[in-house]
């Protein structure tokens, strides 16, 4: 049965929701604006709500297939618990949920927050602000609760012959191939939205700024109205769903990895390292929104100023994680209570330390940005090599973070705990991921923040509202561009974090998957060694998982060569899209009479069915590279083929996401700081030139880059489901 403070989770679950559901009262409440505005609202609803009815359509065939492919690994072959096929679809609906609420949160939120900006910066602020909290808590709060319920219904139908600590083993494995529904649905949301938003944004710019020379919202661009939803479907649900999965994967890994490391332990310090993860995840959940509720600014504020008032959210609920997780290890008891609170120290200092990388090179506030748009002054061509090397020059700083942050996460788990030869170190890894997003709340709400000011940018734009107004949606939005990209790298750090802690639960899921096979014991370096008895050196010492094993080292280099088959996918998806958005445009504006003089409205419709088509066929074959990969290198390479897939995969999209995505942001932040005046503002051949760096960074920074960290963990989940495939084939 479940400890009493197990209970905890749920409520805390069902609290957050609650909380959640009174910020999107409160949105409610608010003016939605003038007749015009909630007219374009409209649009904009209508147009999110018809391409997610399209995309689940698509996504839940996709599940069909899947779980029949489960069905028969768990009842015909033997190789999966029954269990998983179900749960299967429960992570699925709650990722898609998380993403549906979301869109129409932000999609509702835009018009408000646009009328709340003309009484006072502070107003919109707020009303985007707590707009996007609405998003991260119906994030944390499915997450924790569909935790919860498995939890309780493995506990309930638990194999009784088996040892209580054995028991829990196979509970928390079991539970840690459930992540593969929530992190397929984030892929296709991910790369389908990204499709669509972005075909959309370069159609609008390339034909709108850059050839009719009219701003980015104005009403008569057919592709504006396109550009709106795609903020929505591409940045608020795609990213709900991303985050889902970023968030439960890391508690699902350090559950397992807890089980393990306190194997040898009693239940009760075994029970307690398990929930663990959970109960800090849930205490940062409620600190979240004390951060939420104390962020605000002043009228005339700059963007620094801005990007501090969000900061001081995130540090307060961030301290205080700090010190009631040390209090709570402190009195659970646990022997290496300073060891796992170190971990959790460290993923936040890592945590923040990416944030703030990604905020550098990509804010306006500073010298990378400003130097992509000077560069401008010279032409596109200089625009983006200014912003491919900003881009490979940001990776730098992330990769060294998460390679310190894995390593001292690693030695205060293993040093304290004294015990060497443990998988104490890589329990500390996975709380070390757990620490990073222990703050999703908050962390979340700045993230969505960012679509929900852009659209509300939009709104005031097409509904002419002051030039007043407009500034301070501008500078809500510049300050998005930022959050957005901050949220990225948050989002790729604690997926290398999550996914280095997957490949230890998939070394150790082999033992499981061999005790299966028709052997009581297996010879290790000439030693016969029982099954039972395995450690995990002596599993990688029986599969040969070294360098020198020429089936690692093919599986590494398709691993590198998958991430840049993904990207490549995608980006080319985007191009074709886009290429059709851009003639769409070219032609309503060449054969309706009258859009430029406003006496002729255009086919938004059009330009909406083009992305929605568009994203739909492209999305599937990306998707299905993560998902097949992992079974046929397990099948042709065995185990050892699959562990080097996923290090090549984790460690060249790692890298890869960082560039894509800081690039694509300085681009765009450099775009927006010449709109705001510099170098000639607005029309000049400075700001045409940085429209096209920015129309190539859109799929750098919302297609290709963001998708990549559901492609690492999806992999090594997909690896965990098929582990019966590969030790079988091996």
């Amino acid at each position: 049965m479940v400890p009493w403070y197990f209970w905890f989770v749920p409520l805390t679950a069902l609290f957050v929701l609650y909380v959640a559901m009174y910020f999107f009262k409160m949105m409610k409440a608010e003016p939605a604006g003038t007749k015009r505005m909630i007219e374009i609202a409209t649009y904009v609803r209508r147009g999110a709500l018809a391409y997610l009815k399209q995309q689940y359509l698509v996504v839940i065939a996709v599940f069909v297939l899947i779980s029949l492919f489960l069905v028969l690994l768990a009842y015909k072959f033997h190789l999966q618990n029954r269990w998983v096929p179900f749960a299967f679809w429960s992570a699925g609906i709650c990722s898609g949920l998380a993403g549906f609420i979301g869109m129409q949160t932000a999609t509702q939120a835009a018009s408000r927050a646009a009328f709340a900006a003309s009484k006072s910066l502070n107003a919109g602020l707020r009303v985007a602000f707590r707009s996007g909290a609405v998003v991260g808590l119906t994030v944390v709060g499915l997450a924790l609760l569909d935790y919860s319920f498995w939890f309780l219904i493995l506990n309930l139908f638990a194999d009784s012959s088996l040892p209580q600590n054995d028991r829990m083993i196979v509970i928390t494995e079991t539970m840690l191939t459930f992540a593969m529904g929530a992190s397929l649905q984030a892929l296709f949301a991910r790369v389908g939205g990204g499709i669509f938003t972005k075909a959309a944004d370069v159609g609008a710019d390339l034909v709108g700024k850059v050839e009719k020379g009219i701003p980015e919202d104005d009403p008569r661009n057919p592709a504006t109205i396109a550009d709106n939803v795609g903020d929505n479907v591409g940045d608020v649900a795609g990213m709900g769903a991303d985050l889902y999965e970023s968030y439960s994967g890391a508690i699902l890994a350090a559950a397992a990895l807890g089980a393990s490391a306190f194997a040898r332990s009693s239940s009760i310090l075994q029970m307690k390292a398990i929930l663990m993860p959970v109960f800090i995840s849930a205490l940062g959940a409620i600190l979240s929104i004390v951060g939420i509720l104390i962020v605000k600014t002043k009228e005339n504020a700059s963007s620094r100023d801005l990007l501090c008032a969000l900061g001081c959210g995130i540090k307060v609920s961030s301290f205080c994680i700090l010190l009631i997780s040390w209090v709570v290890l402190y009195l659970s008891d646990i022997p290496n209570a300073l060891g796992i609170w170190g971990a959790i120290v460290i993923g936040l200092i890592a945590g923040e330390i990416i944030g703030k990388a990604s905020e550098y090179y990509t804010s306006q506030a500073y010298a990378p940005t400003r130097c992509v748009a000077e560069q401008s002054q010279t032409g596109p061509a200089t625009v983006i090599i200014g912003g491919i090397g900003i881009g490979m020059l940001s990776s730098v700083v992330p990769v060294l973070t998460i390679v310190t942050g894995t390593l001292l996460a690693f030695f205060v788990a293993q040093g304290f705990s004294g015990d060497k030869n443990s998988i104490m170190g890589l329990y500390g890894v996975s709380l070390a991921a757990v620490g990073m997003l222990s703050t999703l709340g908050i962390t979340m709400a700045t993230d969505a923040y960012g679509p929900i000011a852009d659209n509300a940018g939009g709104n005031a734009e097409m509904s002419g509202l002051d030039e007043e107004v407009r500034k301070r949606t501008d500078a809500l939005d510049a300050l998005g561009n930022t959050t957005a990209a901050t949220g990225k790298g948050l989002a790729i750090g604690s997926a290398a974090l999550t996914a280095l802690a997957l490949m230890a639960s998939y070394i150790s899921a082999i033992k499981g998957s061999m005790l299966n096979l028709e052997k009581e014991f297996v010879i290790v370096n000439g030693n016969p060694i029982p099954i039972e008895a395995l450690t995990l050196v002596d599993i990688v010492n029986y599969y040969q998982i070294h360098l020198l094993n020429p089936k690692v080292l093919m599986g590494l280099f398709i691993g590198t060569m998958l991430a840049f088959l993904f990207c490549g996918l995608s980006i080319n998806a985007v191009g074709r899209a886009a290429a059709t958005m851009v003639e769409e445009v070219r032609r309503q504006f060449r054969e309706i009479a009258g859009i430029m003089e406003n006496k002729a409205i255009p086919d938004y419709a059009r330009c909406v069915k083009i992305s929605t088509f568009a994203a739909q066929k492209e999305m599937l074959i990306p998707s299905l590279v993560a998902i097949l990969s992992p079974i046929i290198v397990g099948l042709l390479l065995g185990v050892a083929g699959v562990v080097g897939l996923l290090g090549g995969a984790l460690s060249s999209g790692f890298v890869l996401a960082i560039f894509m995505a800081n690039a694509g942001g300085a681009w765009d932040n450099a775009k927006k700081y010449i709109e705001a005046g510099a170098m000639g503002g607005k029309g000049s051949d400075a700001h045409k030139a940085a429209v096209i760096g920015d129309t190539v960074g859109d799929p750098f920074k919302d297609t290709a880059g963001p998708s990549l960290n559901i492609l690492i963990k999806l992999m090594s989940i997909v690896s965990l489901v098929v582990v019966g495939i590969s030790v079988t084939f091996s």
